[in-house]
Order: C-alpha cells, then sequence, then structure tokens
C-alpha cells in the first residue's frame, strides 16, 4: 500500500552564482497518515526545502514525490494547487496572514479558492476559531490580535478545508513559552484526531513533542528514529462535506469574492488607487468633454445653417465663386426670378443686389451694406421683425422708398433710443423711410457689428445701382418638396431659358455636408489626441499594477500556498485593474459633466452636449484599458512560483 507522503531519491539543487547548492541529496522518507513527525536540522540543512516540497510550493530537481500515490514531478501549477488547498494545511513561523482582512476572513481564504459556499465556509471558520477559543475575536484584524493568537488564526485556516496534512514551519519560533506549549498541544490534539503533522524544527524541545524525529544536514538524511510506535491512526478528523454547487456558481462565486479582495485591497491602498486613477481620470474627461464640445458646436453650426433656410437654393451667375469669365454669362434678372417663382416646388423667391453706402441721419455718418431685395427675401431668409414689418411686392412695383434695418443701423442712427420706424434716413444721396427693424441674429454667419439695410430692388437699381440684373436669386423650397429634385428642375428651367450651363447652384445641404466632413475630420483628429491621453493613463496602470505585484508578493505567496490558482490571481488582480479604470471612467465622466454645468452656469455660448453614447463608449474604453494594460502585471502575479514569492516575506 502506498504511503500517504513518499520521497525516493529526492534531490533539489539551486543555482547561486557560479555555485550550484545542493540542499537536498537522495532523500528517500515514508510517511504514513496519521503520523506525527518532527524535522531537524540546524539553518542550512535542507530541512525547509524538503518541507516545502512537502507542501507542493516547490518541485524536486531529481527523483519521486508522490502525494497518495499521484506523482507530483509532472502537474501542472493548478494540480499543485489543488494539492495544496485539498490535502494539506500550512503553519508559518510569522504566521502570513493578510493584515487587511479579520481572523474570520483570513481563515476562509481556503474554503473560497475550494469553492465552498458562502454560508458553510463561514459557519466552518467560525467554529474552528471558537474551538481554538477566539470566538471573541473573529472580527479583528492581524494588528489586533497577540502572537500566540494569530498563530491560532493561521491553525483555523490550516484546517477549514479538512487538512489531511498540517505542515509547521517552525510554529513557536515567534512566540513565548506559554503560548508556545498551546500551540504544541494543539498539534498533538490534531494529530490524535487523525490529522498527519509535519513539524520543521530545530529545536530539540519542540521535536520531543512528536513520535518520529528525521534529522538533516548537509541536504541528507541522517537519522530517521521513532520515538514512539506507530499504531496507524484513527481518522476523527472533521472534514468539511464536499462542495454542492454547480461548477458555475463555483467559478461566480470565485469571480465574486475576486472582486471583494480587490475593493478590499483598493481601499486599504487609497492614494495609490488614486494616483492609478488620476491618468484614467484625465484621460476619460478629455475624450468625453471634446466629443461633447464638438457635438454642441456641430449643433449650433447646424441650426444656423437651417435658420439661413433649411431648403434654399442660391443661383449665380457664372460656372462657381470667383469665375471670371462670369460677366459673360448671360445676367440673372427679373424674369428668370418670375420664372422661378412659377415651379410649383418653390415657396418663395427673392433677386438680390449688394452694394455699400454711406448712411447718414442728421449729423451721424455710418458706412453700411445695402441689399436690393424682393418681397418675400425676409421669409426666404427666415429674419424675425423686432418692430414694424418689410415692405410688400407694390412697393417693389412702384419702385417705393423704404427700407428695412437690422438693430445695428438702428443703435447707430438713433443712439438716443428713439424709435426708428417712419423716420427717414440717406442712403448715400437717396432719402428712404424705416418701415421695420429686423430681431439680432445670433449665428456665426452674421458679425454682431455689420451694419444692414435692405430696400426693394426696382429702387436700388433705378435709383442707385443703375443695373438690371442680379447679382444671385434665392429661392426658398417648399418644405414638402425634395431638394435634389428642386435643383435639378432650377436647373432645367434656366437652361431652357438661358440655352446654355452659365449659372451655378448652392443651397445649405452642400454646406451642411462640407461642414459636417470638416467638423468630422477635426473632432477625429482632436479625439485620437484624447486617446492618446488615455494610453498614458492605461501605461500608468500598467506601471502602478507592476509596484503592485511586487509590493504584494507576501500576499500572492500566501494566496498560493493555500490553494489560489493561478486563474485566481489572475483574475483577482486583472479586476482590480479593471476596477480602477472603471471608477477612473465614472470620476472622468462626473468631472466632464461638472464642466458641462460650469459653463452653462457661467453662460458660455459653447454648448456641451454629453450623450449616453459617449458614456457607454467611456466605459467600455475604461473596461478594455483595466483588461488591456492590467493583463500583463496580473500575468506576473499569476506566474510566480509559490516558494519565491513565500522567500520574499
Amino acid at each position: 500500500m502506498a504511503a500517504l507522503l513518499e520521497f525516493e531519491a529526492l534531490s533539489r539543487s539551486y543555482q547561486a552564482g557560479d555555485q550550484v547548492v545542493h540542499a537536498l541529496r537522495d532523500v528517500t522518507l515514508r510517511i504514513e497518515a496519521g503520523e506525527l513527525v518532527a524535522i531537524m536540522g540546524v539553518s542550512g540543512s535542507g530541512k525547509s526545502t524538503l518541507m516545502n516540497i512537502l507542501g507542493c510550493l516547490d518541485q524536486p530537481t531529481s527523483g519521486s514525490y508522490r502525494v497518495a500515490g499521484q506523482e507530483t514531478r509532472t502537474m501542472r501549477p493548478d494540480e499543485l494547487a489543488r494539492l495544496r488547498r485539498e490535502h494539506f494545511g500550512f503553519i508559518f513561523q510569522r504566521y502570513q496572514l493578510l493584515g487587511d482582512l479579520t481572523a474570520q476572513r483570513n481563515v476562509e481564504i481556503p474554503a473560497i479558492y475550494a469553492g465552498m459556499p458562502t454560508p458553510q465556509r463561514q459557519e466552518r471558520a467560525h467554529r474552528l476559531l471558537d474551538r481554538l477559543g477566539l470566538s471573541d475575536r473573529t472580527s479583528h484584524r492581524p494588528g489586533e490580535l497577540s502572537g500566540g493568537q494569530q498563530q491560532r488564526v493561521s491553525i483555523a485556516r490550516a484546517l477549514v478545508n479538512g487538512g489531511e496534512v498540517i505542515l509547521a514551519d517552525e510554529p513557536t519560533g515567534a512566540l513565548d513559552s506559554t503560548s508556545s506549549e498551546e500551540v504544541l498541544r494543539i498539534l498533538q490534539e490534531l494529530n490524535a484526531h487523525g490529522h498527519t503533522v509535519i513539524i520543521v524544527t530545530h529545536d530539540a524541545k519542540v521535536a520531543a513533542h512528536a513520535h518520529r524525529v528525521i534529522a538533516l544536514s548537509d541536504g541528507l538524511v541522517v537519522a530517521d528514529r521513532r520515538t514512539q510506535p506507530h499504531v496507524g491512526h484513527s481518522d476523527e478528523r472533521e472534514v468539511p462535506a464536499a462542495a454542492t454547487e454547480s461548477w458555475w456558481r463555483n467559478v461566480v462565486a470565485r469571480f465574486v469574492e475576486a472582486g471583494a479582495m480587490a475593493i478590499r485591497s483598493m481601499a486599504s491602498h487609497r492614494m495609490r488607487t488614486a494616483l492609478t486613477m488620476l491618468g484614467i481620470v484625465i484621460g476619460i474627461a478629455s475624450v468625453v468633454t471634446v466629443v461633447a464640445v464638438g457635438e454642441g458646436y456641430r449643433r449650433q453650426i447646424l441650426s444656423e445653417i437651417s435658420s439661413l433656410g433649411t431648403n434654399t437654393i442660391d443661383v449665380y451667375p457664372g460656372r462657381n465663386f470667383g469665375d471670371i469669365r462670369s460677366g459673360l454669362a448671360r445676367p440673372l434678372n427679373a424674369s428668370d426670378a418670375r420664372a422661378l417663382a412659377t415651379l410649383e416646388y418653390v415657396d418663395s423667391v427673392t433677386p438680390l443686389i449688394g452694394t455699400s453706402v454711406s448712411l447718414r441721419r442728421g449729423n451721424v455718418t455710418r458706412t453700411s451694406s445695402v441689399s436690393g431685395v424682393g418681397d418675400a427675401f425676409f421669409r426666404v431668409r427666415g429674419y424675425g421683425f423686432a418692430t414694424g414689418q418689410a415692405f410688400g411686392a407694390s412697393a417693389i412695383r412702384s419702385q417705393t422708398q423704404e427700407a428695412v434695418i437690422d438693430g445695428n443701423v438702428e443703435r447707430a442712427l438713433f443712439p438716443d433710443g428713439s424709435p426708428a420706424l417712419g423716420q427717414v434716413i440717406l442712403l448715400g444721396s437717396v432719402p428712404v423711410r424705416i418701415v421695420g427693424v429686423t430681431e439680432k441674429q445670433h449665428s456665426v454667419f452674421y458679425s454682431d457689428d455689420s451694419l444692414n439695410v435692405w430696400i426693394p430692388y426696382t429702387t436700388a437699381m433705378a435709383r442707385m445701382t443703375g443695373q438690371d440684373s442680379f447679382r444671385s436669386i434665392t429661392l426658398r423650397i417648399r418644405d414638402d418638396a425634395n431638394t435634389k429634385a428642386a435643383e435639378e428642375g432650377v436647373k432645367r428651367l434656366l437652361t431652357l431659358r438661358h440655352g446654355k450651363l452659365d449659372f451655378f447652384l448652392s443651397n445649405n445641404d452642400a454646406m451642411r455636408q462640407s461642414f459636417e466632413r470638416a467638423s468630422e475630420a477635426s473632432q477625429l483628429l482632436i479625439s485620437a489626441i484624447a486617446v492618446i491621453s488615455l494610453i498614458v493613463g492605461g501605461i500608468g496602470v500598467m506601471n502602478i499594477m507592476l509596484v503592485s505585484v511586487v509590493e504584494r508578493t507576501q500576499e500572492i505567496g500566501i494566496r498560493m500556498a493555500v490553494g489560489a490558482r493561478q486563474t485566481d490571481i489572475l483574475q483577482q488582480f486583472l479586476i482590480e485593474a479593471v476596477l480602477v479604470c472603471l471608477l477612473g471612467g465614472v470620476v472622468g465622466i462626473a468631472l466632464a459633466l461638472a464642466i458641462a454645468l460650469g459653463l452653462e452656469l457661467l453662460g458660455s455660448p459653447w454648448k456641451m452636449i454629453v450623450s449616453g453614447t459617449s458614456i457607454v463608449v467611456a466605459f467600455v474604453v475604461s473596461s478594455v484599458i483595466g483588461i488591456v494594460f492590467g493583463f500583463l502585471p496580473a500575468r506576473n502575479a499569476a506566474r510566480l512560483n509559490p516558494i519565491d514569492a513565500l522567500a520574499q516575506v
């Protein structure tokens, strides 16, 4: 029958600089179930190496080590973790408890990795602590417990999954004599109840409590004597019931516990967490703010384009703006405007003649733009009136000397605030009577300080320019008409009238499309710059997490010693990185919203439109950054050798 633990010609050597250190040499041992064994030796004799191999924390260089007949040398890391979790319980000289967890939580850790249901593991941990006299210390952290109490917590942790084999490394080395006797008594009781107990010590007084003493010197077994005969064992160990939850529930439970561990770690290192988040906060806030400002600007410009007349078509002579041959083209005239007005999809038509003259009223003189327009101009362009009204069709026919002015002209010529309606002003040498004042236009397409006067185009042609042609004709298309179809109809009609295509059309849809293309390109560029800041933030997360792995090597070693799989460690650190980035994303979004609110409260003309899509994208980006930049540190943590991690303590 195979022994519980069996070494056969086992050796372990290390490379130390240019030399090879042989910690163990051809060790052959059998340890039966239920034994109480002491492994003795001075420092450097190999006893700690032997214990590490016994507990599957380390692997032999050569030879064989079998646990209940299972060869361990060919096992993968997670299979070795299963052995540590299901068969072994560790009691360390320095207790190796996690300082940010309570006694209860420290005891539960191996059961978490074993997939024990939450109620069962909580009840078992509490019962073990009560059995060891710590029922009133379950909520205390290690720093609040004495050395003896901490060691008893360590013993409870070793027993929570059954602890078939208890490995105690100098269990009394850091304790006073009273606490030492108490710990040794507990170990003897555990052995009496069927636990196989292996004590590593250099103290002959401690070894005297064992039934078998194995002495090592220079990596060799120099003595193996029994102080009491081994008569088998009566296995009265309290073994927890096997987990009854399905595998996916176990996976979910481990994931939840890993998340809880990550949150506790973040809470216990607040400053480090805050500094890690800073780059993500700045990056996410930048991205959301840039997108929101860009969207606000885009909507504002599109609104102003629409205010020019959402369905308007401008007709110009020539082939394009700046065409030097436009003077040779047939001019646009009143008959063209009248013909265009007959088209069924045209709502209204206005010609345009422009000139610049001096405005005068009394001793006040200003230079202004004067436009000759039709009576439908104000409908075509969507102008509203502060006072008065537009001149009518009769004014066009009779070349009436009437004018509509904007608010700037009113303030310039009537600084005393007197009403402008009905007053006569001079446009150059032509007197006109004011019949209306337009409302202020809020648009980037209008200058806030420009002066504008509109008069009937017939009046402008007869009394000011002497021309009989128009600079342009603007059509407002009916709301239910298709702009493209209307363009084609206008083009056919004028080509038929002129005999050739000596004009060109412009509409707000083209302007809108051109602006949207430009805004998309600029927003893409600015977003790329913001994304760079996110990448920099992600690199910061990776660097801090790499430092965190180094700082928390002890924690990683302890978790691996009590049965954590590589995936458990990977999952914990990866969740921590993702949580840091998600929390940074939340703070970044909140910062962007605060900026938007601040701009609104300050009355800024720039509006930030924060969309739900940008918020969702920010969360996704935060998660991706956490996964991408947190993976390398998490993988490094998961790949640590348990014995190397514990050696850093």
